[in-house]
């Protein structure tokens, strides 16, 4: 199962996504150097592990790339979103989208409609109802907080970005993490390379979708042209606070967590 291109559409029975389902091909400018993050590996499900680059169609119908996602399609999660910074104060429009394509559904990218026969729906991913009532927030990988368009805002409102979180992590020490970290790269950085990710708990809502146990974000950032800084952040700790650490170390972690070395930035910003 491979899929392609991330259009916002609408049909009858809910909100759809945007996605190219194939590989990072066309999304490499967001990662270091053009090196993904470890693609995690199922030899037991080759199709559970998929490559999206996050884009919307633009006037002339063309798609404009905003971010990538490998998404675990057994757990209902993503495992990471990668994006390059940007921060301007965006209004939020809360709407959800899914993903057609990992459900089986057809995407034209002319406008026109998508279908997925309902025994499909949510067969690989979250949708919406998995979310009503758990008491889990829907989290954001990519954050509206780290956008700077309307449009880039748009693109991070697809469950293929979301894990459920904790309301009072993703609302307290989650949240004033994410605006630290804006006002530290908004300073620092003349261009930053960012990853979020999430490591599954043993918990689940809805049809299977896993709740983030921890979540974890790297950044590399290139100071005003001169040399490249990086760090780690992992949470919640035993205290519900964010950790913070070098990508080694969060590196080292996450290899224990993921049963595979993993790497955030093949090799670089360590």
């Amino acid at each position: 199962m491979k899929i392609n291109c991330l259009f916002l559409l609408t049909v009858l029975l809910a909100p759809l996504s945007q996605g190219e389902v194939t590989s990072f091909s066309k999304c490499k400018q967001f990662f270091v150097n053009g090196v993904a993050p470890t693609i995690l590996v199922d030899l037991k499900n080759n199709n559970r592990y998929q490559q999206i680059c996050q884009c919307l169609l633009d006037q002339n119908d063309r798609p404009v790339y905003y971010y990538a996602t490998l998404y675990d399609t057994a757990n209902k999660i993503p495992v990471y979103s990668a994006y390059e910074f940007q921060h301007q104060d965006v209004d939020r429009t809360d709407k959800w989208y899914v993903e057609p394509q990992l459900d089986g559904g057809v995407r034209t990218c002319m406008g026109g409609l998508s279908h997925i026969p309902s025994i499909d729906r949510g067969r690989h991913q979250a949708v919406g109802k998995d979310y009503d009532g758990s008491g889990f927030d829907k989290g954001h990988l990519y954050p509206v907080h780290h956008t700077s368009t309307q449009a880039s805002m748009l693109a991070t409102s697809t469950l293929t970005n979301a894990a459920p979180q904790d309301p009072g992590f993703n609302r307290g020490q989650w949240r004033k993490h994410e605006e630290g970290l804006a006002l530290h790269l908004g300073v620092r950085c003349s261009r930053a390379h960012v990853v979020t990710g999430v490591v599954p708990g043993n918990t689940q809502i809805g049809n299977g979708v896993r709740v983030a146990r921890f979540y974890w974000r790297a950044y590399c950032c290139l100071e005003t042209g001169v040399s490249l800084t990086s760090e780690g952040y992992f949470g919640p700790d035993n205290n519900g606070r964010v950790e913070t650490l070098t990508v080694r170390d969060l590196e080292t972690r996450l290899t224990g967590y993921y049963g595979m070395r993993f790497s955030v930035f093949g090799g670089k910003c360590r």
